[in-house]
């Protein structure tokens, strides 16, 4: 398979790659794990490194010149590369680890395409940075992402830590009594969420503080989400990449009407010198 990527698309290597982990995350799904502690309750297991290699194989294989920052692994490759693939083998360690499905395989070009797999549908969510699709199947078929709010169903990352506290946590947002008025709660703990907002899954979904257009768990997602006309902001509604300032978070939400309201509700749970211009 990776001989014939080599002249193949971003788009089709990212694909690729992130099945390649994702058939790891299947296999190995329910047997016990080893761990790997990597403090403050956060750990890996010997399923997210095995996934990562056979990522980065199929990368290594597919694009010799370029580096690569996996989550468990750290920034490898070639010394100086201008291109670089950001890889997050297992998103959802704590779930899988404990028997539940919800978890997701992201790979991303920073900066460029981008895929989701899910190891258990089977189904990989792709952009090639402009247009945004999902394949599926046996026969590989694929339809457009079509993002819309009418499930009402929002996804909370309530995961420690809480970089913009006490300002916001997203539990403040489930609190604020328009949330229950409007949407419904849902804490997947996965960034496949990301990928079920573009798709129409989720009306959005929403996370705490930190600069995460170029971390391993969200880069993917993102991409996805701003292929598919989401609307892609931090919790304070600013944009969200390289050259904005830390502690942004994240509000993706499927159509503007959704993204504004959950911004007015975040901006009522902040205290009122750090609240927006409305």
């Amino acid at each position: 398979m990776t001989g014939s990527l080599a002249s193949a698309t971003d788009t089709e290597v990212a694909a690729a790659a992130a099945l390649a982990g994702a058939e790891v995350v299947r296999a190995r799904y329910g047997r016990l794990h080893s761990r790997i502690d990597k403090g403050s309750g956060d750990f890996a297991t010997d399923v997210d490194l095995a996934a990562e290699e056979a990522i980065l194989d199929v990368i290594r294989a597919a694009r010799p010149g370029d580096a690569v920052h996996g989550e468990e692994g750290g920034r490898q490759g070639v010394a100086g590369a201008e291109r670089e693939w950001l890889v997050d083998p297992l998103c959802g360690t704590l779930n899988y680890a404990s028997g539940s499905q919800l978890v997701a395989v992201n790979v991303a070009l920073r900066n460029g395409p981008a895929a989701v797999a899910d190891p258990f549908s089977g189904e990989v969510f792709l952009t090639d940075g402009e247009g945004a699709r999902v394949r599926s199947g046996a026969r590989g078929d694929e339809r457009p992402l079509a993002p819309t709010a009418d499930t009402r169903l929002v996804d909370v990352n309530l995961d420690p830590p809480f970089p913009s506290a006490p300002g916001f946590r997203g539990v403040d947002l489930l609190a604020h009594p328009g949330f229950a008025e409007n949407f419904r709660p849902r804490v997947v703990s996965t960034t496949l969420a990301l990928a079920w907002v573009a798709a129409g899954r989720r009306a959005a979904y929403v996370t705490d503080g930190g600069d995460l257009s170029g971390s391993v768990h969200f880069a993917a997602g993102i991409a996805l989400c701003r292929a598919a006309d989401c609307v892609v902001t931090g919790v304070d509604g600013a944009p969200v990449g390289p050259g904005e300032p830390d502690g942004r978070g994240l509000v993706a939400a499927a159509d503007p009407g959704t993204h504004e309201l959950l911004l007015s509700m975040i901006d009522d749970r902040r205290p009122r010198a750090e609240r927006r211009e409305r």
